[in-house]
């Protein structure tokens, strides 16, 4: 009598190893990598990106393929899923990385400026998400407006100024000092708006970089305008929050939220009253959404 062996689990398991990686598989992950680098693309505008992702949720080794390919790229995937698509941010040292220095030379900013502009994105980002509970629910919508950004960063500059003075630190600003311990100083005597002759705003007053900052996160796929109101409205993008989650526990976001200067979450430029917190200063060159140059 013959006995017979059951191997049906032992072939099912060696299937999936035998497949082997083709030209076409490298292909197809390295279009959704690119798909990934255009952020304004929507999927639900793409059937290629929709069934690309719709694969890479399906296909866990076709979703390792495509991790690798952003890897060697210098790219970290921090979300593939309908509603951000395939969202990547640059590691410092990859050939898309964005610089501070890369970033103020669009700006024409000069070099005691960089502060200034890095500053401008810091508080776009805590204005946009004041609490841990927006970062975490994906269904929540920011909303910023130039005018709301100069007026939340004057108010952190004034609780940080009445501390430096309360301590019998030195408030006068330091053009050329490091990091964005400097920077509130010099943002607090920096003119709001200033005007040109034709009354445009002037790009070196301090509502004018925060408007090339939402300029540049527009472009970028990070925000969308909605309105010309208090200088420029916007709405974050799902890829900003998945940014700003990445950023979020830099030391310098953290302590401008703890100054307790809580913006309303509609982007007007009204403020809370600030409550009493203890003593905090910006952490030098923390938190920002760009690498150091």
């Amino acid at each position: 009598m013959t006995e017979h062996v059951e191997w049906s689990e032992p072939e099912a398991a060696a299937a999936p190893a035998s497949a082997a990686v083709t030209p076409a598989d490298t292909a197809d992950a390295a279009r959704l990598v690119a798909f990934g680098l255009q952020p304004k693309l929507q999927p639900a505008r793409d059937q290629e990106y929709a069934d690309l992702l719709r694969r890479y949720r399906e296909d866990p080794p076709f979703a390792r393929l495509a991790d690798a390919v952003a890897t060697g790229l210098g790219l970290i995937v921090l979300e593939v899923s309908p509603r951000a698509g395939m969202a990547v941010t640059a590691a410092e040292d990859s050939v898309f990385a964005v610089r501070m220095g890369d970033y103020a030379r669009r700006t024409s900013a000069d070099g005691g400026d960089r502060f200034l502009h890095g500053l401008a994105h810091l508080a776009v980002a805590a204005m946009a998400f004041p609490r841990p509970e927006d970062l975490a629910d994906d269904g929540y919508i920011g909303r910023v407006t130039v005018n709301g950004v100069d007026a939340f960063v004057r108010q952190a500059c004034h609780r940080l100024e009445e501390r430096a003075a309360e301590q019998g630190e030195n408030t006068d600003p330091v053009s050329d000092a490091p990091g964005l311990e400097a920077a509130w100083r010099i943002w607090a005597r920096r003119s709001s708006t200033g005007a040109t002759k034709d009354a445009r705003r002037l790009a070196g007053s301090t509502t004018g970089i925060v408007a090339k900052a939402v300029t540049f996160l527009t472009e970028s796929g990070f925000l969308q305008r909605t309105g010309d109101d208090n200088g420029g409205t916007y709405r974050t993008t799902a890829r900003y929050q998945l940014q700003v989650r990445d950023m979020a526990g830099g030391a310098a976001m953290a302590e401008l939220l703890e100054l307790g200067v809580v913006p309303v979450t509609d982007g007007t430029p009204t403020l809370l009253p600030p409550e009493d917190t203890d003593d905090l200063e910006l952490a030098a060159d923390a938190g920002l959404p760009f690498h150091s140059a």
